[in-house]
C-alpha cells in the first residue's frame, strides 16, 4: 500500500525523533544527568513506528525495558518523556517512573516494563476488552528475543489464540536477549514459526525496511480489527548500543556495530528508497531532522530546568481508585 507524502514524512519525523532522541539521551547519560540505567532503541526504529503507524487512541500497546522508540511512535510527549528520564515533576509519570517505566495510558501506552515477558499478558487483557466492549480496537505488545522464551509469553498467545481476541505479538529480534545471542538461546531458532505453532498466522520480516514492518502490520491490524483474532511478527531488527548504555560490549564481533550502522541504518534505507522513487526530496527530509533537532534540544534544556518531585508526592499513583 503505497503511502501519500504526508504520511511518509510523519514516518520519517517519528523514526529521526527516535534516533535523535536515543542519541542525546546516550550523550546526557554520560555526562551523568540522568539517574539509573537506559536502554537505548536507536536502529530499530522502522519496528517502532512501521507498528504504531496503524493504531489510533482507541489501540493499545505495551513495551519493555528498551521502550523510548515504542513510546514516541504511539504519540507520547516527547518533552514529557526526557523529563522523566531526567526524574522531574514535569516527567509523564511525575518524574518517578524513569526510563523503564515510561507510561502514557491516554494515548495507549500501558507501559515500558522490566520485567522480561511482562507486556504479553497486559495486551491480551487490553485485547479481551477491546473484544468485549466491540470497539475495533487492537493491542500489540512489543517483546524482545530474550522474552519471546518467557512462559508469560508462551501463556498470552496461547489465551490469545482460545479467546480469539485482537492482540498482536510484535517480536523484536535484535540478536541478543541481554548479553546472549539469540541463535543460542531460541531453540528453533524460528521466533515467528514458534507463534505459529500457538495456532496464528505468523511472518518475519526485516527491520531494516519500514515498508516490510508496515505491510506486515496492516494485514495484522486488518485481521484483528475484522474479528481474525491474534497474530504474530518477528521483525528482525540490530540494536546500535548495548543492552544498557554503559555496557561493554564484549560478546559481539570486532567492528560488529560498525557494520550494522553502514549496512542495516533503517532511516538511511528509508531516505534512500523514497528518494529513488522521486516520493520525497533530499530537501525536505533534511528540513525534518533539523526540527527535531530543535525539539530534542528545548526537551532538553526544559527537563533540566524543571524541578524534582516533591517528598510528599511519594505515595502518590501506588493505587488507582476505580
Amino acid at each position: 500500500m503505497q503511502l501519500d507524502r504526508e504520511s511518509l514524512i510523519q514516518a520519517y519525523r517519528t523514526m529521526a525523533t527516535i534516533r535523535r532522541f536515543e542519541e542525546r539521551v546516550q550523550d546526557e547519560f554520560s555526562k551523568g544527568g540522568i539517574p539509573g540505567f537506559v536502554h537505548l532503541y536507536a536502529g530499530q526504529e522502522a519496528s517502532a513506528v512501521g507498528i504504531c503507524t496503524h493504531l489510533g487512541p482507541r489501540d493499545y500497546i505495551s513495551s519493555t525495558h528498551r521502550g523510548h522508540g515504542h513510546s514516541i511512535a504511539k504519540g507520547c510527549d516527547v518533552p514529557g518523556m526526557m523529563a522523566e528520564l531526567f526524574g522531574k515533576r514535569t516527567g509523564l509519570c511525575g518524574g518517578k517512573g524513569g526510563s523503564m517505566h515510561i507510561a502514557d495510558l491516554d494515548q495507549g501506552m500501558l507501559g515500558a516494563n522490566g520485567i522480561v515477558g511482562g507486556g504479553p499478558p497486559l495486551v491480551v487483557g487490553a485485547a479481551l476488552s477491546a473484544k468485549t466492549l466491540g470497539n475495533g480496537g487492537v493491542a500489540a505488545a512489543f517483546i524482545g528475543d530474550g522474552a519471546s522464551n518467557q512462559g508469560t509469553t508462551f501463556e498470552a498467545m496461547n489465551l490469545a489464540v482460545v479467546l480469539q481476541v485482537p492482540a498482536i505479538f510484535v517480536f523484536e529480534n535484535n540478536g541478543y536477549g541481554e548479553y546472549t545471542g539469540a541463535s543460542y538461546s531460541v531453540g528453533s531458532r524460528d521466533i515467528a514459526g514458534r507463534a505459529a505453532g500457538f495456532g496464528m498466522p505468523a511472518t518475519k520480516v526485516s527491520g531494516d525496511d519500514f515498508f516490510a514492518v508496515h505491510e506486515a502490520m496492516r494485514e495484522a491490524v486488518e485481521r484483528a480489527r475484522g474479528g481474525g483474532g491474534p497474530s504474530a511478527i518477528e521483525v528482525d531488527t540490530c540494536r546500535f548500543y548495548g543492552h544498557h548504555s554503559g555496557d561493554a560490549q564484549l560478546y559481539r564481533g570486532k567492528d560488529e556495530v560498525r557494520r550494522l550502522r553502514e549496512e542495516r541504518d533503517c532511516l538511511k534505507h528509508f531516505r534512500r528508497r523514497v528518494g529513488e522513487a522521486g516520493l520525497l526530496e533530499t530537501a525536505e527530509l533534511d528540513a525534518v531532522d533539523s526540527e527535531v533537532a530543535d525539539l530534542i534540544d528545548s526537551s532538553v534544556v526544559a527537563a533540566q530546568a524543571a524541578e524534582i518531585p516533591d517528598p510528599g508526592a511519594l505515595l502518590t499513583d501506588v493505587y488507582v481508585s476505580y
